[in-house]
């Protein structure tokens, strides 16, 4: 009987220990991750979100806090990327905070990305990589960024930092 309820408590405080796992513990594709955090509310793969945009939320060349930033799909990224900006910093930097990126499934806050095309219309950029402890060797062609509703994102901002 002893047994049976010391293997009962173990199995609820597993199950309770799992329930309660952080969302920078769990493994997250790019997307997902961007629409959680974004609340901009589109789905599949991240090349298709800029498309999927038009008509759904404005789309536009300026960074925003709360916007996405939709990367083209390319060789190394068969299926593009999507970034949540999480602060403008200036005209060609922003931090972002996004998923499955210098790791995989992993989540990162907060990371510098600077805008690198000729014309400053962030159509080419080139991102912070964990490995590199900086910014990495390669720049990425991006469509641009897809603006959500700004109040979501300031609800789902208050909602992260009190519960944080």
């Amino acid at each position: 009987m002893r047994q049976a309820m010391t293997a009962r408590f173990a199995l609820m405080a597993m199950c309770g220990l799992m329930m309660a796992t952080p969302a920078a513990a769990q493994f997250w594709q790019c997307a997902p991750f961007a629409r959680h955090v974004s609340g901009i509310d589109l789905y599949g793969n991240a090349n298709t979100w800029w498309s999927q945009a038009e008509g759904r939320y404005d789309r536009g060349h300026t960074p925003r806090p709360g916007a996405v930033l939709a990367f083209e799909a390319t060789g190394r990224m068969r299926v593009g990327h999507v970034a949540m900006v999480s602060e403008v910093v200036s005209e060609r930097e922003v931090l972002l905070t996004h998923a499955n990126w210098s790791r995989r499934g992993g989540v990162e806050t907060d990371v510098r990305a600077v805008d690198v095309s000729e014309a400053g219309d962030w159509s080419r950029v080139k991102v912070w990589y964990g490995p590199n402890h900086g910014l990495g060797t390669s720049t990425y062609p991006t469509k641009g960024f897809i603006y959500g509703d700004p109040a979501v994102y300031a609800a789902r901002s208050a909602s992260t930092e009190a519960n944080g």
